[in-house]
């Protein structure tokens, strides 16, 4: 029996549910705390090139929070106000927990592929570690296109698939694909679920693949960066 593309997500949404009382701890363990910094890349980058006055920031797939909070933090430091930090998630669970975490912002469950938006009234939608699991990312892609405004910005961070050879990358390979699984599975006790991060990178795209898919939903690439061996790629775009 073939897997309905909606069977799928529903796995995935699931699998997330499940971990979504340990995954903050056991992504700044898995990480050793340097995603922070990549967060805080993303929102400062984007503020350099957004000067319009920003009335909403839209994180989607916002798991539990973790991106709002950044925002707002770095937005304070920039001196740039928001009118208001939306985060969207279909997990129950991961906003349960992001609800208790950041009780000023707004939580609302929704795929990515159907946000619950009118036409051009974001300025800024972001997607952090979460456009892999998306399994319909073109119709995610033009969902954002259609929920900003024109000029906002897209802000993705993943973890892309890279193709390249050496020891570095052979030492991150083995990290991901051997040891993460092990750490992730005794701090969540749910060892599939952290089996599927490495297969689910492995499946997904690289950095210029990522541009190019953008590019056909209509956004301008402006600023993409890949950080840590290539583990981690910044990629925001204009929407034309």
């Amino acid at each position: 029996m073939v897997e309905t593309n909606e069977n799928k997500q529903q796995k995935i949404v699931q699998m997330f549910d499940d971990i979504a009382g340990t995954y903050d701890t056991a992504n700044r363990v898995l990480s050793m705390g340097i995603d922070i910094q990549w967060r805080k890349r993303a929102c400062d980058e984007t503020f350099k090139r957004y000067e319009k006055p920003i009335e909403l920031i839209v994180d989607v797939a916002c798991g539990t929070g973790d991106m709002m909070g950044y925002w707002a933090k770095q937005a304070k430091k920039a001196g740039r106000k928001i009118g208001k930090i939306l985060g969207v998630d279909p997990s129950v669970g991961m906003t349960d927990v992001g609800k208790q975490k950041f009780p000023e912002f707004e939580f609302v469950i929704s795929e990515a592929t159907a946000l619950p938006l009118d036409n051009a009234s974001a300025d800024v939608v972001s997607i952090s570690y979460g456009i892999r699991n998306v399994v319909k990312r073109q119709d995610a892609f033009r969902e954002f296109a259609r929920v900003l405004k024109s000029g906002g910005y897209v802000v993705i961070l993943e973890f892309t698939k890279d193709d390249k050879k050496g020891f570095f990358f052979a030492l991150k390979d083995m990290y991901l694909n051997k040891i993460l699984p092990i750490l992730g599975g005794f701090i969540s006790k749910n060892k599939e679920a952290y089996e599927y991060l490495p297969n689910s990178i492995e499946g997904f795209l690289t950095a210029p693949m990522l541009q190019k898919e953008l590019d056909e939903a209509g956004f301008e690439i402006e600023f993409s960066k890949s950080f840590s061996m290539d583990i981690s790629t910044l990629v925001i775009a204009k929407k034309r």
